[in-house]
């Protein structure tokens, strides 16, 4: 299994993402397989999730989820196609434990447990200074 190690930066990782700015909440792909991703997020001062210092659960939820449609452009990148369109099917069993503050980066492991017929199911663990900080499962459907 062939791992992309790179880090890639903001540019390219919100042209790999259907959401625009200021909706998007991933700014680095980490390490790339075809069955994992590990991206990040720097808290910034225009994050439209930040609340009193913090980035609500809303926005971390949103986060791992941008994560896994990062995975999937990614894919669809390497094979020199454009990432169609997916849409949330589920949220499962999501535990926050800590809300990350301003100018904090939070790393997001997604790994893929079921890929068929454009629907996936993945486990998603989120650190913070390589303490979790939140864990679920979603399931993730493309768009045909």
């Amino acid at each position: 299994m062939e791992t992309t190690q790179a880090p890639f930066g903001k540019d390219f990782v919100e042209d790999l993402l259907p959401q625009k700015f200021p909706f998007v909440m991933v700014d680095k792909m980490l390490t790339y397989t075809e069955h994992s991703l590990v991206s990040g997020l720097k808290i910034q001062e225009d994050n439209i999730f930040l609340v009193d210092g913090s980035l609500v659960e809303a926005g971390l939820i949103e986060h791992m989820a941008q994560s896994v449609a990062l995975h999937t452009g990614y894919q669809f990148f390497l094979k020199q196609e454009p990432a169609p369109t997916g849409y949330i099917g589920s949220i499962k069993e999501i535990t926050i434990t800590q809300l990350p503050k301003l100018e904090q980066e939070i790393q997001t492991t997604v790994t893929v447990l079921h890929e068929f017929a454009g629907i996936t199911l993945v486990d998603i663990v989120t650190t913070l200074h390589q303490i979790e900080i939140a864990r679920g499962q979603m399931k993730t459907i493309l768009a045909k």
